[in-house]
């Protein structure tokens, strides 16, 4: 089955990308690469990269290595016949800009500025929005964020280690740990949830030592790998890993075992739960009196309860009794926290 756009992403987000992609960094891609940058699938690619060139964006070379598509821009023959972006694509540029400019780090948003500035000077009558205007329409709520511009050279050798496919060692640090642990790791996907940067991977075979599947794959946060170092070895992207099946399809950035979860919310807890989802297999019963009852599937029992905790005495979790009778031995220990 063709895999469908990313939702949030118009055609002219997805275009616009596809263009900075190919131009500023002037490598070759694979049409699978472009799929999975994107989000979409590789006929969508085709059919954006058909517009491009029938706009006269790029002139590029198309071949094929190893049974893929690769396709890279022709420098010398860039067109000379230039087209502005409209407003709405330049104000969606720099929106996200701004809201992932605390995400980045300093480096990085150096870079991201940098793109858009050239994006606008290489496209003819595209409106100038200068640093003052998206400051007054624009504004990001900081308290919590993580400053990622100490982990720019990590960043950067993990993305180099995607796009070259090779094993990288690490040596993270956990919260509570004294130490640091190293291990090898395959790097399959860098992604944000709630203000902290993630990288996805699967363990890799260290030299002269037994490999031992792990029953889960690794959830690395960013800001505890301490180093990053590339090695020889290649590594081919398995061919059964779906980032939006492993994490949109459930609640909970954990990934373990799937379970149901009912909750009876009320009050302004009701209201706020409505007007999100949780899971794409979400249903929401109303009840009389504004009671609305929830169902979804998770694989965080953790992040369960803290979602529970946090809605206070609106929520009652109801379902897995487990979970249930486990948030009620918390409850009693804050209980006894509190108590004079």
């Amino acid at each position: 089955m063709q895999k469908k756009l990313n939702p949030d992403r118009s055609r002219g987000q997805n275009l616009i990308s596809l263009f900075a992609r190919l131009f500023f960094s002037g490598r070759k891609y694979s049409l699978i690469e472009l799929s999975d940058s994107l989000e979409c699938s590789k006929q969508t690619v085709i059919t954006l990269i058909n517009e491009l060139e029938s706009l006269n964006w790029l002139n590029l070379d198309q071949s094929m290595q190893g049974g893929r598509r690769y396709y890279q821009v022709k420098r010398a023959l860039v067109s000379k016949n230039r087209i502005a972006l409209t407003d709405e694509e330049m104000d969606t540029l720099i929106m996200c800009r701004a809201f992932t400019g605390h995400l980045l780090g300093r480096d990085q948003f150096d870079a991201a500025m940098s793109a858009l500035h050239k994006s606008a000077q290489l496209l003819l009558d595209t409106p100038e929005k200068d640093d003052k205007s998206e400051a007054r329409i624009y504004g990001v709520y900081r308290p919590g964020a993580i400053d990622y511009t100490p982990f720019q050279l990590q960043w950067q050798t993990l993305l180099e280690a995607m796009e070259k496919s090779l094993v990288c060692e690490i040596s993270y640090k956990k919260v509570l740990d004294k130490r640091p642990k190293t291990s090898r790791i395959k790097p399959l996907k860098i992604f944000s949830h709630r203000e902290t940067v993630y990288v996805h991977a699967r363990y890799a075979k260290e030299p002269g030592k037994l490999f031992k599947a792990a029953p889960y794959d690794p959830l690395l946060a960013l800001h505890r790998i301490q180093k990053v170092t590339l090695t020889d070895t290649p590594f081919s992207k398995p061919q059964d890993y779906d980032f939006e099946k492993t994490f949109n399809e459930h609640f909970g950035v954990i990934k373990q075992k799937k379970f149901l979860v009912k909750a009876e919310l009320t009050g302004w807890a009701a209201g706020y739960t409505a007007e999100r989802k949780l899971s794409p297999d979400q249903k929401i019963t109303r009840r009389k009196g504004g009671k609305l009852v929830i169902q979804f599937s998770a694989t965080s029992e953790p992040e369960v309860l803290n979602w529970v905790l946090g809605l206070g005495k609106e929520a009652k979790l109801v379902a897995p009794e487990s979970l249930v009778n486990e948030l009620k031995g918390r409850l009693g220990d804050l209980v006894e926290l509190y108590e004079v």
